[in-house]
């Protein structure tokens, strides 16, 4: 069975989002490996009591810590719910992942829809 490595970020107004999505995926995301950015790490340990590594927060180098361990292999996947209708200050490091995501044919998922779809196929992959 694949232990998957996967990345969870979420703005501001879409923590509960990913809270929501972490509760609903919980047995499946408590076996793989997980790191977050700051606050939403937080959360779902708090909140859904998963094993979550926490990088920095977003604006603080967080999603650059995430592309950087995406680049060299460590990351199988994200799940990024991303704000559409609220200017990110630290827009250039949202898009440099994001872009890091498509050099290196990454999944990323960018709201809860994608986010299903994607949780549900590797949980597949992994039985």
């Amino acid at each position: 069975m694949k232990k998957f490595r996967i990345a969870l970020i979420a703005h501001d107004n879409k923590k509960a989002d990913m809270v929501v999505l972490a509760r609903e995926f919980a047995p499946f995301l408590a076996q793989c490996t997980l790191c977050a950015t700051g606050t939403t790490g937080g959360r779902l340990a708090a909140e859904v009591g998963l094993d979550v590594e926490r990088m920095l927060s977003g604006p603080l180098g967080g999603d650059l810590q995430i592309g950087a361990r995406l680049a060299v292999g460590e990351v199988d996947g994200i799940i990024f719910l991303r704000d559409p209708m609220t200017p990110q200050p630290h827009e250039p490091d949202i898009n440099a992942l994001v872009r890091a995501c498509d050099v290196h044919d990454v999944p990323c998922a960018t709201n809860l829809t994608t986010a299903r779809l994607i949780l549900k196929q590797w949980m597949a992959a992994s039985a």
